[in-house]
């Protein structure tokens, strides 16, 4: 495990401060589904991604899911410790997509540092500069543009993060990523297939256009 993969600025931290981190950071697993942050109430700690595949997401007050983002290897994850950040309460759930490992470094260790590292510091605020303007994007593309783009475009991207144009997925799942209700997606599929674009049957969506739903996507 090599922390400078993960931040740049390992080198520029003296020797006593990589030490403090290295000691008091924890290795955890979790099995695809098991949650590893529940919202703004707790403060799990830094995140590293050294394996799998997380799901970042809110809740509406109405119990509705929207996906913000997606975090892969060698990602890092600053929401999991928010409360380090003053003025910041970002209340966002973290649940293991698929079976995932990461290193945890304790808020109080992390911002102990970073409170006296100008580096760090920097770093850290590049990093949430960085997510916020993932959900921002989300704000645009949930306010702006039609459904039917915005499902084109999410299974696009899941057979491209999957490798395979046959995807093993509910609608109520991509429901929950894309913060609409499980009928309003089955009828959108539904009209892809009658276009040609999609082939349904129980669990599964294989793309058979894709050109057509990149043609979607991209209008």
């Amino acid at each position: 495990m090599n922390y400078a993969d993960f931040i740049p600025v390992w080198n520029r931290l003296d020797e006593e401060q990589r030490a403090k981190i290295t000691s008091s950071s924890v290795r955890r697993t979790f099995k695809k589904g098991v949650f590893l942050h529940g919202g703004s109430s707790e403060c799990t700690g830094l995140m590293l991604i050294l394996s799998g595949q997380i799901r970042a997401y809110t809740t509406s007050s109405d119990g509705r899911e929207v996906t913000l983002y997606r975090l892969f290897e060698r990602d890092i994850c600053l929401f999991s410790a928010s409360c380090m950040m003053n003025s910041i309460q970002f209340d966002i759930t973290l649940v293991a997509e698929k079976d995932s490992e990461v290193i945890v470094i304790p808020s109080e260790t992390y911002k102990s540092i970073m409170n006296v590292s100008a580096p760090l510091a920097n770093f850290t605020n590049e990093v949430m500069a960085s997510r916020f303007s993932d959900v921002m994007w989300l704000v645009d593309q949930v306010m702006w543009k039609s459904f039917d783009r915005r499902l084109a475009e999410f299974l696009l991207s899941e057979a491209s993060i999957e490798g395979n144009n046959t995807l093993r997925i509910t609608h109520e799942i991509i429901g929950n990523h894309l913060g609409n209700p499980r009928e309003v997606v089955t009828r959108m599929l539904k009209y892809f297939a009658g276009e040609g674009m999609v082939k349904l049957s129980r669990g599964v969506i294989e793309i058979t256009d894709e050109k057509a739903l990149k043609e979607l996507a991209e209008n």
